[in-house]
């Protein structure tokens, strides 16, 4: 492997030398950042990114995400909740704790507004 990494390099000197890298698109500007879900855990993070640029992602993640987007539009919708979506995310929590993984932990704020707009909606 060595020998590729020679390689690798001196073709990049020859790219700096003949100023083929001069004025790239974005010189000196910092690199993107990255959009993670906040709900990844740090020390997941690198795993999400390689899944996602290769446009996989596992099941349980794919059903995590939609948790938290179902979770997320029921916290924070203007209108009356709607069960169906209410029942979908309990359907995703007991598919996720069937696969060994933690279900969707609503932060207790989400949860006292969901509560609230379901007791306003069955009095």
């Amino acid at each position: 492997m060595w020998f590729l990494t020679e390689l690798a390099e001196r073709r990049i000197a020859q790219a700096l030398d003949n100023g083929e890298l001069d004025n790239l698109p974005g010189a000196g500007q910092p690199l993107p950042g990255e959009d993670f879900d906040p709900m990844v855990p740090e020390h997941q993070r690198m795993a999400w990114r390689v899944l996602k640029n290769s446009g996989y992602l596992p099941p349980e993640l794919e059903m995590h995400k939609e948790a938290v987007d179902l979770a997320l539009r029921l916290a924070t919708a203007d209108t009356e909740i709607d069960t169906d979506q209410l029942m979908r995310l309990e359907q995703l929590n007991v598919l996720l704790a069937q696969t060994g993984h933690r279900g969707l932990c609503v932060p207790d704020e989400y949860l006292a507004k969901i509560s609230e707009r379901l007791a306003r909606r069955h009095p």
